[in-house]
């Protein structure tokens, strides 16, 4: 048993919540100070013929930093996220996600996301988020 005492408070979330059946049920862990994922899209998940929407990416993205976070006991909340879109992402295409912390002070923490093509390793998507610690 895990002594996360936020651990089942999620289990609906949209990005990785295993009891969300439209959700994207990404499962996040932490290794050598970062947050790590995958996530491969389906054809629910476009926008425009076979790329996937943006706000998926943005999803995957923000849940990565919060699970860095999450996965530590520690409840956050986003305040802030930007987010720059360097690679179209097609259905079929997995990319890896990773999240680490770059600052924390007091009640804010910031973070930096990366998507990444799991095959070639090319930067899709890359965000810095601040976070309000609870």
């Amino acid at each position: 048993m895990s002594d996360n005492p936020l651990l089942g408070t999620a289990t609906r979330c949209f990005a990785c919540g295993p009891e969300n059946p439209i959700g994207l049920q990404i499962v996040f862990t932490l290794e050598d100070g970062a947050c790590m994922g995958s996530f491969t899209p389906g054809k629910y998940h476009v926008g425009f013929n076979d790329t996937v929407h943006g706000g998926i990416i943005f999803s995957a993205l923000d849940d990565v930093m919060a699970n860095f976070l999450y996965l530590q006991g520690i409840k956050a909340f986003t305040a802030r996220c930007e987010i720059r879109y360097r690679k179209a992402l097609r259905v079929g295409q997995t990319i890896e996600l990773t999240a680490r912390v770059e600052n924390e002070r007091k009640r804010l923490a910031t973070l930096k996301g990366e998507a990444r093509l799991a095959e070639t390793g090319d930067l899709v998507a890359d965000a810095t988020a601040a976070f309000m610690l609870e």
